[in-house]
């Protein structure tokens, strides 16, 4: 007799293909790796250079299918052309993750309108088009998993990053507007919220001894995070162990905000 096949695991993401923007460092190279690492093909995106090699390794270590494309999201043909892109490369279009993003700092007395813009831009506008994009095809799948990356700033304000803190505020409203148009047709939408974690964007705070020290004194965990700290967040979020989750805002901040 045969034995019977074990049952697979919710978290398992064989089979599917995710889009991740923003994969080529930091918290994007870290979610690529877990999707992928579940199971996921996955296509790694950046700005300028294409991705070749980190999508090369990352097939090498997980033995999955990646494809590598550059997009500049301050350029909205650029944005569009995204899911097509995958599509062609993939076949199949079931996981995006909107992590790509932009930080620019100043007193808001002086922020440059150029700043302001940009930021909005790559980290707001671009995210709703490719939802927009990515969405239109999931739901004529009756299935998909948007997750949006948020911040901290979701919920606070921050300092010296007015665009960036309105940016990502904006994100987690249009998360929760796209979860409740699309939750009861087979496409969830969610996001992350990760707090300060070590990466390129918080490289000015870190570098910086005694706004380093007040962050970290008030960080429960007693820690900043780290990139693959959100791999568990972002693989229970594109899964099916995720299915009855929609419009929710997972914070992964080493206890924050519960400060």
């Amino acid at each position: 007799m045969t034995a019977a096949a074990a049952p697979r695991s919710p978290f398992d993401l064989a089979g599917r293909v995710a889009l991740v923007t923003g994969s080529s460092r930091g918290l994007g190279a870290a979610m690529a790796r877990a999707l992928a690492k579940a199971g996921a093909d996955v296509v790694l995106h950046a700005s300028t250079t294409p991705p070749a090699d980190a999508a090369a390794a990352l097939a090498s270590e997980c033995g999955v299918r990646t494809a590598g494309l550059v997009a500049d999201l301050q350029h909205r043909d650029a944005v569009d052309a995204l899911v097509p892109g995958v599509l062609d490369r993939m076949g199949r279009l079931d996981i995006v993750v909107n992590n790509a993003g932009i930080i620019r700092r100043a007193d808001a007395v002086a922020y440059p309108d150029a700043d302001w813009d940009a930021v909005l831009e790559v980290n707001l506008s671009s995210a709703f088009r490719l939802c927009r994009v990515a969405g239109a095809h999931m739901l004529a799948a009756g299935y998909g998993k948007i997750v949006n990356i948020a911040s901290v700033l979701s919920f606070q304000g921050g300092l010296r990053v007015p665009a960036y803190a309105a940016a990502k505020g904006g994100l987690a409203q249009l998360t929760r507007a796209l979860a409740n148009e699309w939750a009861a047709k087979g496409v969830n939408v969610n996001a992350i919220a990760p707090g300060y974690m070590r990466t390129d964007n918080t490289r000015a705070l870190s570098d910086d001894p005694v706004r380093y020290r007040q962050i970290l004194d008030r960080i429960p965990a007693g820690r900043w995070g780290e990139p693959d700290d959100l791999g568990g967040a972002i693989v229970f979020l594109a899964s099916s162990a995720s299915d009855y989750v929609h419009g929710q805002l997972l914070v992964v901040d080493g206890g924050w905000l519960g400060r």
